[in-house]
């Protein structure tokens, strides 16, 4: 696999538009037309015109926090270089800052408007892995987000000498783990949408908690093969502890789930006995 001859797309009198944000942009789209086709079908409790206002605060909150969260983990560099903070068509967004981002603007939104998270972040979700599978082949163009030396025959990606990493200037080739991670974010669309939707008698929030443990999953195992990894406590990847405290979350959210589900079925049993005719 080769690289890209270059980041940008056109130029046009002078101002480049790279692939990287036509890519950003497809991905936004695409999410936002899986998530629209998935609650007008399935979710017919789902007000699809309420889906589509919240989303321009959420996507701006998402994208904010993706940024954000990316120059606090490289802030030894941005602060040296202040205006690359607001570069963001030379790559460098998290997903874990995106999704802090998306849940505190859908908390807030769905807080103000007295209606249920979890029903919306179940279509978020679907979302989610359609627009992260195509987003991640902006690393691609950037020459970014690529792992360990490889040698895998039809896999391995050619890396140009300028973007190899200090020590691995003798390397031709690498995994792309950007692609690693697209095809396991479509891998986590297709277990959602056809097996974990399909549950009998499914709650609200499980597609969500589930999105976050499976995609977590994905992550831990690419991460370790990545290269790029720009902050460690105690030598363990921040990425790493972030998906982790995901996985965490998710299940402290299906327990929950499950808890009231089965307190509901309790309340609901012991009202039928009570009016139970003798």
């Amino acid at each position: 696999m080769q690289s890209p001859p270059s980041s940008v797309l056109v130029s046009i009198n002078g101002f480049d538009i790279h692939y990287y944000g036509l890519i950003m942009f497809c991905a936004i789209a695409a999410g936002i037309l899986v998530m629209r086709l998935v609650a007008k079908k399935y979710y017919k409790k789902v007000n699809t015109e309420i889906l589509l206002d919240m989303l321009p605060a959420i996507i701006l909150c998402a994208i904010l926090g993706a940024r954000l969260y990316y120059v606090a983990m490289d802030w030894n560099y941005f602060s040296r270089h202040l205006p690359e903070i607001f570069a963001l068509w030379h790559g460098g967004i998290s997903i874990h800052g995106a999704m802090l981002g998306g849940v505190i603007s859908g908390l807030v939104y769905t807080k103000i408007k007295k209606i249920n998270f979890l029903k919306y972040a179940d279509i978020f979700a679907y979302g989610l892995t359609i627009g992260q599978a195509i987003g991640r082949f902006g690393n691609y163009f950037n020459c970014e987000a690529f792992g360990k030396p490889c040698s895998i025959p039809f896999i391995k990606l050619f890396i140009p000498l300028p973007y190899r990493p200090y020590g691995y200037e003798s390397y031709e080739y690498f995994h792309p783990t950007f692609l690693y991670e697209s095809l396991w974010d479509i891998l986590v669309f297709l277990i959602l949408f056809f097996v974990i939707r399909k549950i009998k008698g499914i709650k609200d929030g499980v597609i969500f908690f589930s999105y976050l443990i499976l995609y977590s999953i994905g992550r831990i195992a690419i991460e370790s093969c990545r290269l790029d990894s720009v902050r460690n406590i105690c030598g363990i990847e921040i990425a790493h502890i972030a998906s982790v405290l995901l996985i965490i979350a998710g299940v402290a959210g299906l327990v929950l789930i499950c808890k009231k589900n089965m307190s509901d079925n309790l309340s609901s049993a012991t009202a039928d006995d009570k009016y139970k005719p003798e």
